[in-house]
Parts: structure tokens; sequence; C-alpha cells
């Protein structure tokens, strides 16, 4: 049996403060490198997830566990090596980052307003992150070699870069998509703006969604609104020019609204996403 040192197992994570022009103030990021990045002169795929807070490390993660990615790269030697990389939300600015859209199909306060600055944040993960992470690491700049994961909210936001920016990117995961918040305007949107460009999409929902905030957000049966959205994003891609056989749709029996679930399905996403890798 071979044998390998500490150092074969451990991934660096280095971390970074991006300036966010439209918020002028600085933006966590942490870039997660492959294995043999110091003794290779590779360039690699790069991977980049939302809710940075919640990617690496349980003892940081809003629910308490983590999305264990770390974890799935080690444990998956089938997948190949990539750069991932997490961008932290804005914590009690996440609701209006991750929305391009104010939020409409609501029970919200009157004169309460959520929602509206995701096409900036876009931006700025677009025009200032990813721009940083290919001049800095080395990285297979092209569309084909960059994916985008999120869940939730940042599943919504994930939707809305992949047609904003499909020109870039060329991957998407999309975990428990909360789309019911602006159903109407995101499906606007994409009817609007065929995906030219060939994507893989990896979609994944739970029959059991929906957390405290939903029921503060939300009439009716959360459960089915999530099952709900991701069919209904399943059309819309199908109706925008993706192709069924690049589309993965997870539903997840007794799957809940969580990291510790998400976790699970991370290896078949990465493993579906980098297929052509």
């Amino acid at each position: 049996m071979k044998r390998h040192n500490k150092a074969y197992f451990y991934l660096e994570l280095k971390s970074h403060d991006l300036m966010m022009p439209h918020r002028h103030e600085s933006r966590r990021i942490r870039v997660l490198l492959p294995r043999d990045y110091a003794s290779s002169d590779q360039a690699y795929p790069v991977v980049y997830m939302h809710d940075g807070q919640n990617v690496f490390h349980s003892s940081e993660a809003f629910s308490g566990h983590s999305w264990k990615t770390i974890h799935a790269l080690k444990k998956n030697p089938d997948l190949p090596p990539m750069i991932v990389v997490g961008i932290d939300n804005g914590e009690e600015d996440r609701m209006h980052e991750y929305s391009p859209w104010k939020f409409k199909q609501t029970q919200l306060p009157p004169g309460m307003v959520l929602g509206g600055h995701g096409a900036e944040f876009a931006a700025f993960v677009m025009e200032v992150v990813k721009p940083f992470i290919d001049s800095t690491y080395r990285t297979k700049k092209d569309r084909a070699h960059t994916a985008m994961i999120g869940s939730s909210l940042g599943a919504n936001i994930t939707q809305f870069t992949g047609v904003a920016y499909q020109n870039q990117i060329g991957q998407l995961g999309v975990f428990s998509s909360a789309n019911w918040l602006t159903r109407d305007d995101f499906d606007r949107y994409i009817s609007r703006n065929r995906i030219e460009q060939p994507q893989r999409i990896f979609i994944q929902v739970g029959t059991h969604e929906g957390d405290a905030t939903d029921r503060k957000l939300m009439y009716g049966n959360m459960r089915q609104a999530y099952i709900d959205e991701s069919l209904l994003y399943y059309q819309q891609l199908l109706r925008a020019g993706v192709a069924l056989d690049a589309i993965q749709f997870v539903i997840a029996a007794d799957g809940i609204h969580s990291e510790s679930e998400w976790s699970k399905h991370l290896p078949n996403c990465l493993r579906f996403l980098s297929e052509m890798w």
C-alpha cells in the first residue's frame, strides 16, 4: 500500500479582502487550492460558491454544518483538481444582495422592502472577484472551466448570474432555489435572454424544504413551493435553449433546507459539472 506524508492530504486555503465598488467596503473571499498546486505549473478550473462562510468549516457556518467542500474533494479522488472560491455573504444584507429584484411573492409587513441589489453583486463577482482570481492564481479562464454554485437565495443569484454572464460561466449548481420570492421577474428575464452558450446545470431540491425565515416570508405550502420552483427552473432552462442531457435534476426524498443536506449532493454536483474538464 502506497503511503503519503501529511502534506499530500493538505489543501491550502487562502483569504483575501476585495473592495466592492457599489458598497465602498471590502468583502472576504477564500480560495481553496488543489493539493498539487504548489508543485506544478498546471492551470485549473474554478468553482465559485456563494455564502462563503458556510463553504469550508462547520465552526463558522450559519447552520453549524458546512458544505464540507474540503472533505468532498479529498474523499472523491475521481474529481478533477479544481480551485474553489468561497465568497462571503453580506450577512444582514444577504437578502438584498442575492436577489436582482425586490421580493414580491411574500407576506412582508407594509413598507418593508427586501432584495433588489443582485445585479450589482453579480457584477462584483464577475467583474472584480473573477478577474482577481484569474490574475492571482493559475486558472483556466474560459467559460468551459468556470462554475458557480449556490443554495437557497444563493441559488437565486446563481440562476441570475448564469443568464447574465453566460459568456463567462459554463456550469451551475442550483440547490434549493428560493426563486418563488421573485418568480415573475426571473421568468420574464430568462424568457427574454436565450442561453446561446452551452451550459451544464445541476439542480437539487428536497421534499422537506423550508426554514424559519421562509415561514416569515411566504404563504402556503413551503415544501411544495420549493419543488415547484425547481421544476419551473428546469422548464425555463429547456425553453431558453439548454440541452436536456446538460441538466441533472435531483429531488431528494426527505431532503431539508440545510448545508447538512446540500453537502451530501456536492460530490455528484461537482462530478456532473466537471464532466468535460
